[in-house]
């Protein structure tokens, strides 16, 4: 059974004219809306500062991590994750804690989202080290090694080629018995592989014919590493269209190309009523 089908995604947290200290508000009435009208999942970018599309640096953007349990608090039923965590912003013993602490806050609900990283310039403004693709890539598989066994076992022993963590205790233990983890990306050699090791669910992008081929890569590492694909919920990321109609029809091309579910970037920062719409034309859709 498929983890999520139908995600929101706070792409952005600009409101324009809103004032701070009623920001907070807004954002957990728009995510309430979301979970009482179809969404199961509610996701946040974990980043330090809003990207282009998204308002530039000067636009709000919360730390993900500290909103996902305030977020906890306002919902119920929601799966709460990033999409997703940057492998470079956290060692993954630390991240780890951060999850299983989101767990018990929220009854249970803690998906971990962690992927390669991109945001280059963010790294540069933070300070952050931005190592190439390749080391971000190992990183991300040591990472999950670890998040995987911190967030299962009573303690946690590594020796990577990146990260060492000896006799890591994570107390107290998530409510889950094994927190689901997505791994983001659809790099067909390293990303896929490392979903069909270690990952619970992926993320991918593009158009019905390109989720079908990283599907069709997804089942072959998966039969490489002795997993059956159904193993894995597999979703997508898409803005959503002007109209419920084109929605309708972008969501069914996207299941009807193999995906168990997808998560809507609501770039555009819509209210509660439009989320509800959305919500409302899923559930009765599909």
């Amino acid at each position: 059974m498929a983890l999520f089908r139908f995600g929101f995604h706070f792409a952005s947290v600009t409101y324009p004219g809103l004032a701070t200290d009623q920001l907070f508000g807004r954002i957990a009435g728009v995510a309430t809306a979301a979970e009482q009208n179809g969404f199961d999942s509610l996701w946040l970018p974990d980043h330090a500062h809003q990207n282009r599309m998204g308002g530039g640096p000067d636009a709000p953007m919360f730390e993900a991590y500290t909103l996902l349990g305030a977020l906890a608090v306002a919902t119920q039923r929601a799966r709460l994750a990033t999409l997703v965590s940057p492998v470079t912003f956290r060692p993954p013993s630390l991240l780890a804690k951060i999850i299983a602490t989101l767990d018990v806050i929220s009854g249970g609900r803690a998906v971990l989202g962690i992927g390669a990283a991109w945001d280059t310039e963010e790294h540069a403004a933070y300070g952050v080290d931005f190592p190439g693709i390749g080391e971000r890539q190992d990183r991300l598989e040591e990472a999950v090694q670890i998040c995987r066994s911190m967030l299962t076992e009573e303690v946690t022993s590594f020796a990577g080629k990146h990260y060492q963590v000896s006799d890591a205790h994570n107390a107290p233990r998530p409510l889950q018995a094994s927190v689901p983890i997505m791994v983001a990306g659809g790099g067909e050699r390293r990303t896929l592989r490392t979903v069909a090791r270690y990952g619970d669910a992926c993320n991918v992008s593009g158009t019905p014919d390109v989720i079908r081929h990283k599907l069709e890569v997804l089942a072959g590492h998966c039969a490489d590493a002795g997993r059956d694909l159904a193993e894995i919920t597999t979703t997508a990321a898409i803005i959503p269209p002007d109209s419920v109609d084109e929605l309708v029809q972008t969501v069914g091309e996207r299941l009807e190309a193999g995906l168990d579910g997808v998560i809507f970037l609501a770039n555009n920062t819509p209210d509660a009523e439009a989320v509800a719409s959305w919500g409302q034309a899923l559930t009765s859709a599909f």
